[in-house]
């Protein structure tokens, strides 16, 4: 399995357009964060978790050349934004449809918001989508297990996932013993830090930390993490030796 991270930030922040703070003009490339999203490439299946904004230039960038499926952890803009994005892929080696997977609630939300990729009567190229409503049960694609792990985003119940020993959380800030339970033995995690100051919906650095800690996986990534949370090389330094910050096309192999 190699994992690729498309994107480790998050929406929120300052107006980088015209913001000239250290994080904004650093020369550190892992201080440039777009959407927070990753490529899974497992045997004949590559699939990605959450289709932000900038999925399009992410694609790009990774040398994406293939995309099954998606898998969404919630329905906010920035983790759905770019999914009109995927066509290419349909008709690349098509026509064929890439298949998205998420609660009943964000699939009904992603066909009114791209409804002309679900309607009868579909214009000669729109994106080509074939929806599967999942739970917080383990599904298959490809013969792949996926195992979902509801996690709360301040009170709105949301999806990471575990593929194999690699475990992908991202817009958390609880989760339940029995969730927990699914996460240990990963051999990698992914965790949302957002930044230092409490936040109403995101875990902090601090219990991001804690949280890996109790998990206790092999090695643990930070992701999502917001403007405020200050220079890459800075946090990395302070982090416990098995933890770091992940950063836009870091890529792991498993």
């Amino acid at each position: 399995m190699q994992v690729t991270f498309l994107g480790t930030g998050t929406s929120s922040g300052v107006p980088v357009l015209t913001c000239t703070c250290d994080v904004c003009t650093s020369a550190d490339f892992r201080d440039t964060r777009l959407r927070v999203s990753v490529h899974i490439q497992l045997a004949d299946l590559n699939l990605v978790i959450d289709t932000g904004p900038d999925f399009r230039q992410q694609a790009f960038r990774a040398n994406i050349q293939d995309l099954d499926a998606v898998l969404f952890t919630h329905e906010h803009r920035d983790h759905t934004g770019g999914l009109d994005d995927i066509r290419p892929y349909n008709y690349m080696k098509g026509p064929k449809a890439c298949h998205i997977y998420g609660q009943e609630r964000v699939i009904n939300q992603l066909k009114a918001e791209y409804y002309y990729a679900f309607g009868d009567n579909r214009y000669p190229g729109v994106p080509l989508l074939e929806a599967h409503i999942v739970d917080n049960e383990p599904f298959e694609i490809k013969g792949v297990k996926i195992t979902p792990v509801q996690v709360k985003h301040h009170k709105l119940d949301i999806l990471g996932y575990r593929i194999g020993d690699f475990s992908y959380i991202t817009d958390a800030n609880e989760l339940a013993e029995s969730e927990i339970e699914k996460l240990r033995g990963s051999k990698y995690l992914v965790l949302n830090a957002l930044q230092y100051e409490s936040h109403i919906s995101h875990f902090t650095v601090e219990e991001a930390i804690e949280m890996a800690q109790k998990i206790g996986a092999e090695k643990t990534y930070f992701t999502h993490m917001g403007h405020k949370i200050g220079l890459h090389a800075s946090v990395d330094a302070k982090l416990p030796e098995n933890i770091r910050l992940a950063y836009d096309g870091l890529k792991l192999t498993l």
